[in-house]
This record gives C-alpha cells, sequence and structure tokens, in this order.
C-alpha cells in the first residue's frame, strides 16, 4: 500500500510539473506576441528595457537577499554572467526579429536551439552524441532550410536574427546545466535579472523616439509579468518533475505562436512554415526520446551492478 501510495504521489507531482510548464510556456508564447505588437510602434531597444526591469522588479518581490539568506551566493560567477549575457543576446535578438518575422516562423527558427544544444554537449559537457542523434540534428536542420527556404532568393535579413537567437538559447541552455550542479535555482534567476539589467539599461538614454502611450505603458508591464511569472513557473515545475519528462512540453510554444499569430496579427502559416516547423519539433521529440533511452538504459545498468 505505501509502495503504491509513493507512486501515486509522484505521479501526481510530475503531472502538476507538466502543467506548470505548459503555463511556463504560455506566458513566453504571450511575452513573444506581446513584444511584436509593442515593436511595430517602439524603438525594440526599449521593449528589451522594460522586459528585463519589470521581470527583475516582480522577481525581487518573490525572492531577494533580504527575504532568503544567501541568494546572491554563487559558486561561479563568471559563469552567472555568461549565462545572463546568453540571455540578453537572445532577448534583443528575438525582439529585433519579432518585428520583421511572423511570430510562428521566427519561433520555429528559434526552437532549432535544442539540435544545437545536442551538438554542442559534446565539447561543453563531455556527452558526446551518437548516430541516431546525429541524424535527429541533420534532419532538424533540413526542417530549419525549409522554413527560411535559401533558394527562393528572398531571405529576410531578419531571419539571421532568429538564427543567433537560437544560437544564444543553445549556449544558454548548456550554461544552465552547468549551474544546475553549483548554484540554487532562485540564484540563478537572481542573476539573470540582475546582470541583465546591468547591460541593457545603459543603454537607455540612445533608444529612439518619445515617450510611449499608455497602452505601450500597459504593455510593458505585461511584458514584465509574462517574463518573470513564466521563469517563476518554470522553476516550480522542474522541482515536481524530471527534465526529461517536461522537455517535449516546451513545443507546446510553438502552438501557442501560431495560435497568437492568427489571433493578433491575422498570420496564417506558410505551407513552408508548418511544414519545417513539424520537422524541427519532430526532431527534437525525437532527440528528448533518445536522451530517455539513453537515461534509461544507464539507470538500469547502475541498478544490474
Amino acid at each position: 500500500m505505501s509502495a503504491a501510495r509513493d507512486a501515486g504521489t509522484a505521479d501526481g507531482r510530475r503531472a502538476v510539473g507538466m502543467l506548470l510548464l505548459v503555463g511556463a510556456v504560455g506566458c513566453f508564447a504571450c511575452l513573444d506576441a506581446t513584444a511584436k505588437w509593442v515593436n511595430q510602434t517602439t524603438d525594440p531597444m526599449l521593449t528589451v528595457i522594460a522586459r528585463y526591469l519589470g521581470s527583475f522588479l516582480l522577481t525581487l518581490l518573490l525572492c531577494n537577499p533580504l527575504t532568503r539568506a544567501g541568494l546572491p551566493r554563487t559558486r561561479s560567477f563568471a559563469l552567472q554572467c555568461a549565462r545572463a549575457l546568453c540571455l540578453v543576446v537572445a532577448t534583443v535578438s528575438s525582439f529585433f526579429a519579432f518585428r520583421h518575422l511572423p511570430l510562428t516562423q521566427a519561433t520555429s527558427i528559434v526552437f532549432v536551439a535544442p539540435l544545437l544544444v545536442a551538438l554542442a554537449a559534446g565539447p561543453l559537457l563531455g556527452e558526446w552524441p551518437g548516430p541516431r542523434r546525429l541524424g535527429a540534428v541533420a534532419v532538424g536542420f533540413v526542417g530549419v532550410l525549409v522554413v527560411t527556404r535559401p533558394w527562393s532568393g528572398r531571405i529576410e535579413p531578419a531571419v539571421l536574427l532568429a538564427v543567433l537567437t537560437a544560437c544564444a538559447n543553445a549556449l544558454y541552455a548548456v550554461l544552465t546545466r552547468l549551474l544546475a550542479k553549483r548554484d540554487r535555482p532562485l540564484t540563478t534567476l537572481f542573476y539573470s535579472g540582475l546582470i541583465g539589467c546591468a547591460v541593457v539599461l545603459p543603454a537607455l538614454p540612445w533608444v529612439q523616439g518619445g515617450a510611449p502611450p499608455a497602452p505601450v505603458w500597459l504593455a510593458f508591464a505585461a511584458l514584465g509579468s509574462f517574463g518573470a511569472v513564466g521563469h517563476f513557473l518554470l522553476i516550480l515545475a522542474h522541482a515536481r518533475a524530471p527534465a526529461a519528462t517536461l522537455a517535449p512540453f516546451f513545443y507546446a510554444q510553438l502552438l501557442g505562436a501560431t495560435l497568437l499569430g492568427w489571433l493578433v496579427f491575422g498570420e496564417v502559416p506558410s505551407r513552408w512554415t508548418a511544414l519545417g516547423g513539424s520537422i524541427i519539433a519532430g526532431s527534437g521529440l525525437y532527440l528528448l526520446y533518445r536522451e530517455q533511452v539513453r537515461g534509461g538504459g544507464g539507470q538500469r545498468r547502475r541498478q544490474a551492478s
């Protein structure tokens, strides 16, 4: 009875973790859509500043050095800085990309990041991919080619910004995995906001345009809220379920981007975007499956020994 009850509790925690992660990626999809809407009339750099400042102030209400002793204590300040800078690069490049690209197309390109993580994990983490995982990465890059269609001769320069976002997100993910072994999640969240604000706020005097109208200020508040709540839900989700269980649900953000692109901007994905996005998502999910197979095999070998 006790074992069955423990198993039921574990299953319940995993289910709650999945729901929390869906809520987190829903917040991220809303953040991207809000940024795209604001950037139509506002300097994207001002949107970046509003996103960071709003999120950091809200985060401080939940966790700060006064209410959580030892929060700023880190075992690797250099890694914290590098991770935060990767997130800044990803945010800036994505916000500028969203200004020119359909939301679904930009999000599909950005979601090549898990494929880049599979390649970067070898030299940086010692997790070298096997032939099947390399094959999945190659298929995923075919998906990127389908989305961007370089053979059409009409590649938007903003596509390169979306690719830069994917690269920065991949390095950000690798550094997050390294820091997970050294610092508490809330410490990493604290430094993400602190360092991010320190990097982007000095750009404020060079932002183009005058004072934004009232609806834009409301959108700025929404940006900060979506960012802070999304990352907090992400932390809660990972506290309740294994990363391998949660990872497939990140692709729900692609569905959210498609829905919001249609509802807010009237964007209907082209057949190329739909096909390429499906290829990218499929290859990413296969990589996650291979990760679970490898992890399960390793666990069985440890139990046998």
